[in-house]
């Protein structure tokens, strides 16, 4: 299939990833921690799943609980979402012949714009998951209650900036797959729309804001799944403090061989719950042209 790729200016497509990324991590943050708990948990399971992990978060650590490490995440999705869309875009522009893209150049695109990110999506996850596990430590074992500011400068002074991109091979292993079928996949779908609607793909025609968030959810929960036992792993490989007689892993082929099969579908329900609205919106706003609108009113 190849698809027409039409242009844009990066300041646009920088701001449009931004305001994506703060509406749609506001909005499933909550699932995502129930995820990053369910993920590492090990031998005594203190919640059953989603739900009872959130009922049980609201009623030891109140509502605002379910926002624990969601002030990085807010500070850091931003550049992260911008990279990762804008580095889509140009990539596929770049690769680009007569305005059409064939399908292995899209599947390219998908894995620089996931290449791309990992700059700020490593250390963003790494302080997000010690913010996010801190409650299920808490169950067991009441620790200091951390804090993102803490967590960096101790990891700066005790390994350095490595400290900070703790994971970064892991992370990558989860992001350029989930790219190369995410950005291919949503932008079939997103064509697909137009041509019903039009008879044939309009280059300049921006998709309406339901097409481009029906086609953001199915490729983010498909993509999502997809990665799932590589999220499993990073997000182990990540966890700085365990608990009781939990395991702490040298490296992606130490977690690998030691989980079992069902290990690596911990949290499936919850990412695809949490990734699906999530580009879901960041489509929606990326094509309603959010970013354009602004530079606009400024201009």
């Amino acid at each position: 299939t190849k698809e027409k790729v039409s242009s844009g200016g990066l300041p646009a497509k920088l701001i449009n990833g931004g305001v994506a990324g703060l509406v749609g991590v506001t909005c499933v943050f909550p699932i995502d921690l129930a995820k990053t708990r369910l993920q590492n948990q090990q031998g005594i399971q203190v919640y059953k799943g989603m739900l009872d992990c959130l009922a049980k978060t609201v009623r030891s650590e109140g509502y605002f609980g379910c926002y624990r490490g969601a002030a990085v995440n807010l500070t850091l999705v931003t550049p992260e979402k911008a990279i990762k869309l804008a580095a889509n875009d140009v990539f596929r522009q770049k690769l680009s012949k007569d305005g059409k893209l064939p399908l292995w150049g899209e599947v390219l695109a998908g894995c620089g714009a996931g290449t791309c990110q990992v700059v700020v999506t490593t250390p963003m996850e790494m302080l997000k998951i010690q913010l996010q596990d801190a409650g299920r430590l808490a169950q067991s074992t009441p620790p200091p209650r951390p804090s993102a500011t803490g967590i960096t400068m101790e990891l700066l002074k005790t390994r350095g900036l490595a400290g900070l991109y703790r994971g970064v091979g892991a992370t990558l292993m989860r992001d350029v797959p989930f790219s190369m079928i995410y950005f291919p996949l949503f932008a079939n779908l997103n064509a697909l729309g137009r041509e019903s609607a039009g008879g044939q793909a309009d280059v300049q025609a921006r998709a309406p804001f339901w097409q481009s968030f029906v086609a953001g959810c199915s490729a983010g929960s498909v993509a999502a799944v997809a990665v799932t036992p590589l999220d499993v792993i990073k997000t182990r490989l990540q966890t700085l403090q365990k608990g009781a007689g939990e395991d702490t892993y040298r490296g992606i082929l130490d977690c690998t061989t030691r989980e079992g099969p069902s290990a690596f579908l911990k949290g499936a329900t919850c990412r695809a719950l949490v990734i699906a609205p999530l580009f879901g919106i960041a489509q929606g706003v990326y094509f309603l042209g959010v970013g354009e609108t602004v530079l606009g009113l400024l201009g």
